[in-house]
């Protein structure tokens, strides 16, 4: 077996693990408002949000196109698998560490970051799509949280004024049904955004390997295998960052459950229809914020709040520091 077809390979198990681990990682995303709020229970919740995954993998092909084809240019040679290995494994050791302290972080802006820092290391700037990082990932990773705040904000006085003549009790038990659906769209939206980044850099992997000619074409078995792994991941579920999430940010009634998983989903689905590849961490984390606003300043915990958003900053460049690091003893082992 040649040392480029071990590259390959090495890359595709990274990337499924890569898969795994976003999924407990993000599992949160879709459940922790439907778990927190008595919707669902935790393992039939897990369960929802694994199908719910593997579904939305097979819909977003836009985004996994973005992720092979429009951020890094890498030469079709071993040197560029070793750059996408590197920055997978980069971004799981990340992922690791912000699950160890319930970080809610981006899984994904870890993924980018790593394979953006292994690129800057093997070829310089000149192998990074500076245009594409900024329109389809930067410009996103701000305004997608902005909106899902704003519009959570707003969804929620909504709700407030259609139902504030309802009764509390039955107003809670009707929202616990309608959660199952709003948690359903979110695992779903989960999927089309986070399984098809791993779709992505397999593809991108097979191509800069030489083993496909396009770096937009995705084979069957390559939705399947990320489907699964982010799947299974999903259903050993996150508990740490489902606690902070459902918990920890405000105090979390089915309403408010409803409110951001329906805003969450739509800024999902929206981004996922022109391929732009953002955090499902940030989209439900920001409307959850937004949601508890309308019950004033002290609803939501800010210092919780102040904490994530950090882990966010952070994400990308410490994602790319560890790819860029990588590169280097992969590059010798090779």
């Amino acid at each position: 077996m040649d040392a480029n077809l071990i590259a390959a390979i090495g890359v595709i198990a990274a990337a499924l693990l890569f898969a795994f681990t976003n999924g407990f990682h993000d599992s949160a995303n879709a459940i922790a408002t439907s778990i927190s709020t008595r919707a669902l229970k935790p393992r039939t919740a897990l369960a929802m949000a694994a199908i719910g995954n593997f579904v939305g993998a097979y819909l977003g092909g836009e985004v996994a196109s973005t992720v092979a084809k429009g951020l890094v240019d890498l030469p079709v040679s071993q040197d560029g698998l070793i750059m996408v290995l590197a920055g997978v494994l980069g971004s799981i050791g990340w992922n690791y560490l912000a699950w160890y302290f319930g970080w809610p972080i981006s899984a994904s802006h870890s993924l980018l970051g790593g394979v953006v820092g292994a690129t800057l290391a093997g070829v310089g700037s000149a192998g990074v799509i500076w245009s594409g990082l900024l329109t389809k990932v930067a410009l996103p990773t701000v305004v997608s949280p902005l909106v899902g705040f704003g519009i959570g904000f707003l969804v929620m006085l909504g709700v407030y004024w259609v139902f504030r003549k309802g009764r509390p009790d039955k107003l809670n038990r009707g929202f616990r049904h309608a959660q199952s659906v709003s948690a359903a769209a979110m695992a779903v939206g989960h999927g089309m955004q986070d399984a098809a980044k791993t779709i992505g850099i397999i593809v991108l992997a097979l191509y800069v390997g030489g083993y496909q000619e396009e770096a937009t074409h995705i084979d069957w078995w390559v939705y399947i295998v990320a489907a699964l792994a982010l799947a299974l991941g999903t259903y050993q579920g996150g508990w740490r960052i489902i606690k902070t999430l459902g918990r920890r940010i405000i105090d979390l009634h089915p309403p408010q459950g409803f409110a951001a998983e329906t805003v969450a989903s739509a800024v999902l689905f929206g981004n996922t229809i022109i391929g732009a590849p953002i955090s499902t961490t940030h989209i439900i984390t920001s409307a959850i914020m937004g949601v508890g606003s309308t019950g004033g300043k002290r609803a939501v915990r800010w210092g919780v709040a102040r904490n994530i958003v950090m882990a966010w900053i952070l994400t990308f460049p410490t994602a790319a520091l560890a790819g860029a690091i990588l590169y280097f003893p992969i590059t010798w082992i090779f």
